[in-house]
């Protein structure tokens, strides 16, 4: 996603103050000249496009899609999972970023097997039957860190996304690597990807920059085609900007498309929707800037190809996921994904429908462990949240109205024409196949309910709706999408109010579902005079209106209605209802679809000879409906296992799921065997530290931290250690006039400090959520003049900012200290001399080897300069270590400052093999008002899966996905325990907890690999 962080907000506003300052360009590019359309026909005819819609093998199709990232979910076999359940809600693509930090942590050594292996990535999402847009950068902001560079770029001396050759070379690597496997993926080859983006939001930069620079765009296109890429660029500028667009010369991408997050980020307060954020301009915007090419959002933040809002980040000591999801709910779902469609977007994604989870070090200061997004689909994967329903109902219905794709939108503001109530806006889509009028109310904002009335033109002529009565009704915050001419099967609506979730036509009858909000009257006019009717169920009006149409009209309740006209057969239902639909793709049979009623989720459904076999999950006793069987089918498989069904009125099959909750053994983590090691041995008096890197550079190449405050570079990343905590050693030879240590450090967001003198301790900074950095100042004990000291400091390195707009180089704002100073003690009145502070000579450490880290499966960011980390012993079965000792558990803790890490064999005996648990990691905060501040890193198997500040939060539940955990066998759990106070620290309470057991029909999650501790060659 396109979110900035703090700092880059803060940056992009402060130099949008100036008109100088900010390049943001655009224009009105030219139709596309047909030498260029001749040029792409050389490269592929498998993905096409016209100024509507995409094309693929010839078919017109709208692209509906949401952004997933493999690297957030660690565990290949859960990819098909997550897949299918975009399938179900009735997506057909999804939009994926590749981290280019995780692929190649040294320069020139790529890596991407195992937990990183895209090919498997591919593979899953052809199975489930999703197309992909790749987006693979270099750059793709993404809270990730350092928006997904990785943090070695910090040492050139070019500028980040520009045509500085060190730059470009960097990129040459990666970009050949990655490229080369999206190739093999594509269409062309039989694989999952219709698009492929370069760069990634290339949207702004600050003078001084030829912006946009077609050659540097130019040269990470041809980076692309040079791979083997053929399908389609698109782009995704930040905001309706018109860069690089079609028509604008050299780099220009073949289809332009812009971000949008309309409700921003404001998770704080869930309830306001600000004011002039509903977009009604964008058509005619596109119009200008890219009439040739399908309109396009490539994220939209569930408010964002047009990527439209799908969710939001939260900060640290933000208030948490929930209040993010509050924000965008449903509601918004319906008001500004619907406008969106109001305005022709045909090529549309989510971000994100799927976050997952910042692991092991990936994410960027301004977020923490959680990547939960306030998606449709939850961090845990499940999909209990109503804006999925929601988003499945309005999926199906693009997807069965093939006319909206060629329909052309108007004005969008329209009052007054189409309704006389001034209180609602009309935007009509119209076309051949198909008009669509798209309702909200003037003021979006609003909370009340608008009574309103239609005059829609129709192939009957104009006509006044409801035209039996009454008035139809917006409720709060809510839009609707009403038709004229619509066709359904052989049959056509003339008009429909209520709307429409989908339509399937089977080998004996026309199936239509449609909804509305509770109590709304509704009114339909079906193309249909001399056909018999029938309706079961009461409270449905019908009237013949002359010899030409039939007029139905009800109120909407708990009552599903069924009307038959002839062969079509009208379900009408509450949205409530309609939420528990489904639309599955029928293989191996015709027709080739069908509708369930009932379920947590539908996963596929194939017939098999005369068997029909549903793959679905369930979380209670459910009765199921089929509607739509196709007739040779005689028996029925709810996930491979046989089931009797019976037939009802409306001559669908009726089946029960039975489900009976397993028990579920979760072990109290209080009562674990725990293992204790002082994972800060460094402030301990004769340690060792000659095997640590001499901090011993006197210049840097780092654009961004300038002047160079201390004698030598005491910045991370100079050094190679990019991920996780750092740590520093400061030697120097006392004269005894020392009274003061100054010390300025920076870890980003949230970040925290500590620093000892010889073993004494002499302060922290905790840590707020608004400081990346801090100044301190700590008094020193009397110092013994010509003894030798040591300073220790620890720095918690909170991940790299991001990079998005071009020249600033942010991405380069250091880790570690960036000054430093003894102050000695005023001289003596009878010398008068001042004491000349002592050369210190710094060491410093981060992750074990640095860019030739240590752990090639779990990768370059897992691990920082933890002790612990730096020797492996977060990994299973630590304790041949034989450093550990007994007796001691977190949640007795440690009564000094320093970092304690304990760790815990943890074995599982869950029933996976037909039920998927979700599990999480819950710490207890009672820090309120105490000195128990500390911070915590947790570790699974090795893997780092979360991290928790007891003083800034919010987060305090931490989802690890099975395939991580071993839900049948032996489990190792790691807690590193930084005390950040004199009085120690220890963990309040910390327990594994499970939610609702779901009865699934997924695959058997496998293990990802989990290589045990074994002695570190080199560990120090």
């Amino acid at each position: 996603m396109r979110l900035l962080s703090t700092v880059a907000v803060a940056a992009l506003l402060a130099f949008s103050q100036s008109c100088k300052a900010l390049h943001l360009r655009g224009g009105r590019p030219s139709l596309l000249l047909k030498e260029d359309a001749e040029k792409r026909a050389l490269l592929q005819d498998v993905v096409t496009w016209d100024n509507h819609s995409l094309f693929i093998h010839g078919e017109r199709i709208m692209i509906f899609s949401g952004e997933f990232h493999p690297f957030r979910l660690p565990v290949p076999s859960l990819w098909l999972d997550v897949f299918q359940k975009v399938k179900a809600l009735g997506l057909n693509t999804v939009s994926f970023y590749v981290d280019w930090a995780q692929l190649e942590g040294k320069p020139g050594h790529f890596k991407a097997d195992g937990i990183f292996d895209y090919s498997a990535f591919f593979a899953a999402a052809k199975e489930a039957g999703i197309y992909l847009i790749a987006r693979p950068g270099p750059y793709i902001n993404a809270e990730a860190s350092g928006g997904g560079f990785p943090g070695w770029l910090q040492r050139l001396k070019g500028h980040l996304r520009t045509s500085d050759a060190d730059y470009l070379a960097a990129t040459d690597n990666y970009m050949a690597n990655i490229a080369s496997i999206i190739a093999k993926a594509q269409i062309t080859n039989g694989g999952p990807v219709i698009l492929y983006q370069p760069e990634n939001e290339y949207s702004g930069a600050t003078d001084g920059f030829v912006f946009p620079d077609p050659k540097y765009m130019q040269y990470v296109e041809d980076q692309a085609r040079k791979a083997g890429i053929v399908v389609p660029f698109v782009s995704n500028d930040a905001f309706p900007g018109g860069h690089n667009a079609p028509g604008t010369g050299e780099g220009e991408v073949d289809i332009y498309g812009h971000d949008g997050y309309p409700l921003g980020f404001d998770c704080a307060h869930p309830a306001v929707w600000p004011a002039s954020a509903l977009p009604t301009n964008w058509h005619a915007t596109h119009l200008n800037q890219s009439p040739s090419t399908p309109y396009t959002i490539p994220e939209q933040r569930m408010p964002k190809l047009t990527s439209e809002q799908g969710g939001s980040f939260d900060p640290w000591g933000g208030l948490g996921f929930p209040q993010c999801e509050e924000l965008l709910n449903h509601e918004q779902v319906r008001v500004f994904y619907k406008n969106n469609y109001a305005a022709g977007v045909t090529i549309y994604s989510l971000y994100m429908i799927f976050g997952g989870t910042n692991w092991g070090n990936l994410g960027h200061p301004g977020g923490y462990t959680s990547y939960d997004y306030a998606a449709a689909i939850a961090e845990d994967r499940t999909v209990a949240r109503e804006k999925y329903s929601e988003l499945k109902l309005e999926a199906n219905f693009l997807k069965v109205s093939p006319g909206y794709l060629t329909a052309s939108p108007g004005l969008s503001n329209l009052t007054g024409v189409y309704s006389s109530s001034q209180a609602v806006t009309v935007t009509p889509v119209i076309g051949t196949n198909g008009s669509f009028y798209v309702v909200r109310h003037t003021d979006y904002q609003l909370t009340s309910s608008t009574p309103y009335t239609m005059t829609l033109p129709t192939s009957r002529g104009s006509l006044a709706i409801p035209q039996l009565g009454g008035t139809l009704t917006l409720t709060r915050r809510d839009s609707k999408i009403h038709v004229t001419d619509y066709p359904v099967g052989d049959s056509r609506l003339i008009y429909s109010t209520a709307e429409i979730f989908t339509w399937q036509k089977f080998s004996d009858r026309t199936v239509l579902v449609v909804y509305g909000g509770p109590g709304e009257t509704h009114e339909m006019a079906i193309d249909a005079s001399s056909a018999a009717v029938k309706t079961a169920g009461s409270g449905v009006t019908i009237k013949e209106v002359g010899d030409t149409y039939l007029v139905a009209q009800w109120q909407t309740s708990t009552e599903r209605r069924v009307v038959q006209i002839g062969d079509l057969h009208v379900y009408i239902v509450d949205r409530n209802s309609a939420y528990d639909y489904w639309v599955a793709e029928l293989s191996g049979s015709s027709p080739s679809s069908l509708i369930v009623n009932g379920g947590y989720l539908l996963r596929s459904a194939s017939v098999d000879g005369n068997t029909l076999n549903i793959k679905a999950d369930f979380n209670s006793t459910t009765s199921l409906e089929l509607i739509g069987v196709p007739s040779r089918v005689t028996s029925l498989c709810i996930n491979d296992a046989q089931v009797e069904h019976t037939v009802n009125a409306a001559g669908n099959w009726v089946a029960d799921a039975g489900y009976h909750s397993p028990r579920l053994p979760v072990p109290d983590l209080s009562a674990l065997n725990w293992m204790y090691v002082d994972s800060l041995p460094e402030i301990q008096p004769g340690y060792d530290d000659s095997a640590w890197p001499d901090a011993d550079h006197t210049t840097t190449n780092n654009t961004y931290v300038q002047p160079f405050r201390t004698p030598v570079s005491l910045y991370g990343s100079d050094y190679g250690f990019h991920p996780g905590a750092l740590l520093f050693r400061g030697h120097f030879d006392a004269t005894g006039a020392e009274s003061q240590l100054y010390i300025s450090t920076q870890g980003g967001s949230a970040f925290g400090s500590s620093a000892w003198l010889n073993g004494t301790f002499l302060g922290s900074w905790p840590g707020i959520d608004a400081a990346s950095a801090h100044n301190d100042t700590y008094a020193l004990p009397k110092l013994t003049k010509g003894r030798r000291y040591v300073l220790t400091v620890l720095v918690d390195n909170m991940g790299l900012d991001e990079n998005w707009v071009v020249g600033v180089d942010q991405m380069k704002n250091a880790r570690g200290i960036l000054d430093y100073r003894l102050i000695m003690s005023s001289p003596s009145s009878s010398t008068g001399n001042a004491t000349t502070a002592p050369t210190v000579r710094w060491k410093i450490t981060g992750n074990l080897g640095g860019e030739s880290y240590a752990d090639p499966v779990r990768g370059p960011l897992n691990e920082g300069g933890l002790f612990i980390e730096r020797q492996g012993l977060h990994q299973p079965e630590p304790l041949r270590g034989a450093r550990f000792a007994a007796g001691t558990s977190p949640f007795e803790g440690i009564t000094a400052p320093g970092v304690a890490f304990y760790a815990a064999k943890m074995p599982l005996n869950l029933p996976s093999d037909k039920w998927d648990i979700p599990l999480s990691f819950s710490f207890v905060n009672d820090t309120a008002g105490t000195s128990n501040d500390y911070r915590a890193w947790l570790y699974v198997n090795g893997y780092q899966f979360g991290r928790y500040v007891s003083n800034i939060g919010p987060q305090r539940d931490f989802p690890v996905p099975e395939g991580i955990l071993n839900y049948q066998g032996d489990n190792w759990i790691g807690l590193a325990v930084w005390a950040t106070q004199s009085a120690g620290a220890k963990v309040p309470g910390l327990s594994l907890v499970a939610k609702t057991p779901v009865l699934t029909g997924r695959e058997k999650v496998d293990l990802v690999e989990a290589p045990a501790w074994t002695p570190r060659p080199g560990a120090y």
